[in-house]
């Protein structure tokens, strides 16, 4: 069973010629709601995998938390543990993508930033029934730290998707099992800005010692690097032509997951990874872009 825990969102999404500039304001371009939130996008890309998936998340008790539990459960996500609140609302991201497929996103957290250590605590046996436990970083870092205090108690896998970029504290770290930052969170992790292959090699090593067996550092369209057993390993993905790069990365880890429960290698995962994730780029949307398992 793999149980991911994270953030539920909806997003907004703009697609327009270009990304605003501070102060601009762009006419034009066409808008579609979505869902989305990392937590949620990794859950969804796990299961269209045919993965075996738990999700657990906080959503508000409003239109857009029940739409969100409506749309797990048609993807054959196990949701009885995602948790009601009655006082913030669901997640929301604002999203601009360019003609070029980048993006950037704007997030209000709602329900998502409240989804707490106690939380958890009632669902301790959960965890201890995972075989893969997937995180990112749109919950509370308390949250998240009791959790890999949990997975590291039962020799679980635990991934962490370091995203959106921030510092970590070593101490977190040390309890990680596998971490895939792309190049500005392993930049934000490590103070190696990250140029080539060289310094993504320097900034793999720099978190492998920090206690993490292994570590992959995702690079866009020239695949990802995986650093194990003292081992580097350059893993290409396909070329294709980017539409939308919003959940590139949640499609990654969602699909590595479920590779890993299927105990395949790390360097089969990885290589299933960036099949999954080259499929969703040339795609609008989050969620949406996940791609099922036939496609692979």
């Amino acid at each position: 069973m793999i149980v991911v825990i994270g953030s539920s969102n909806t997003d907004m999404v703009i697609k327009c010629e270009h990304l605003p500039a501070p102060g601009e304001t762009i006419l034009g371009g066409n808008f579609f709601m979505n869902a989305g939130g990392k937590g949620a996008n990794q859950a969804v890309a796990a299961a269209r995998l045919n993965g075996d998936v738990t999700f657990i998340a906080k959503v508000g008790n409003d239109v857009f938390g029940t739409q969100a539990i409506e749309l797990f459960n048609k993807e054959n996500i196990t949701t009885e543990y995602i948790f009601i609140d009655d006082k913030n609302p669901s997640g929301v991201a604002l999203i601009n993508v360019d003609a070029k497929g980048e993006n950037f996103i704007t997030v209000a957290q709602g329900a998502n930033g409240n989804l707490s250590v106690d939380d958890l605590k009632t669902l301790a046996h959960v965890l201890e029934n995972a075989d893969i436990i997937l995180v990112q970083l749109e919950i509370p870092i308390q949250t998240i730290e009791y959790i890999a205090t949990i997975a590291k108690q039962h020799n679980k896998i635990f991934i962490l998707n370091p995203a959106p970029a921030c510092k970590l504290a070593d101490e977190l770290l040390n309890k990680v099992s596998i971490i895939t930052p792309n190049e500005k969170e392993a930049e934000m992790l490590t103070g190696i800005s990250i140029m080539n292959i060289d310094s993504a090699k320097q900034a793999a090593q720099i978190l492998s010692a920090k206690g993490i067996k292994t570590v992959i550092l995702t690079l866009g369209e020239e695949g990802a690097l995986l650093y194990h057993n003292n081992k580097f390993n350059l893993l290409e993905t396909n070329k294709v032509t980017a539409v939308d790069t919003t959940a590139a990365g949640d499609v990654f880890n969602g699909a590595l997951a479920v590779a890993l429960s299927e105990k395949k290698s790390i360097e089969e995962a990885v290589q299933f990874a960036n099949i999954a994730a080259s499929i969703s780029v040339t795609r609008l949307g989050a969620q949406a872009s996940a791609p099922y398992r036939s496609e692979l």
